[in-house]
């Protein structure tokens, strides 16, 4: 059976952050949803790209997915005042389900009281907020907890969810066929 990802977007998302991770973990065989915040499928991200999402989040049972990938980006200030996505991220993490987030986005997991005695990273713009991030990890896995950087560790990042949902083996073989 498949793992399933449910990838949240808002406008403003970072494309690097969330094609990346999307597109390794579906070579690797994943289920990704796409899943926009808002009420329409069409999100824009901070660069003007327009992505057709798969659904609303409104319209998703979450329950049915394995990993949430929270990608970051201006988009992060939406999700923040929303606060859906750190309940999410909080309800993943009370089942023992794993939740991703990089660049700004582990800042949704600090709402959600999930990086308490967790070891993570983010990027730089948000140490203020994140005071115990570790600058100097690109992708930092504590248990079922994973954050990277920011847009230049998106591969890495991308990586580590297929390891964590796959295995190393398979995070390996979709590294070399893209010669990572």
């Amino acid at each position: 059976m498949s793992k399933r990802v449910l990838c949240l977007l808002a406008d403003g998302f970072e494309e690097i952050e969330a094609i990346t991770p999307v597109d390794l973990l579906r070579r690797a065989g994943a289920d990704v949803v796409m899943v926009a915040l808002g009420d329409s499928i069409h999100v824009t991200g901070r660069s003007g790209i327009v992505i057709h999402a798969d659904a609303c989040l409104s319209a998703i049972d979450s329950s049915l997915f394995d990993l949430l990938l929270i990608p970051g980006g201006p988009a992060i200030k939406v999700m923040r005042s929303d606060g859906r996505p750190a309940t999410l991220a909080r309800s993943f993490s009370e089942v023992g389900k794993p939740v991703a987030a990089i660049c700004a986005a582990p800042l949704i997991l600090h709402d959600a009281g999930l990086l308490v005695g967790k070891r993570h990273t983010a990027h730089d713009s948000t140490y203020a907020e994140l005071t115990q991030a570790d600058p100097s990890i690109k992708v930092i896995m504590d248990g079922q907890i994973t954050t990277s950087r920011g847009a230049g560790t998106a591969l890495d990042f991308g990586l580590q969810l297929i390891t964590q949902l796959f295995g190393p083996e398979e995070a390996e073989k979709v590294a070399q066929s893209i010669m990572a």
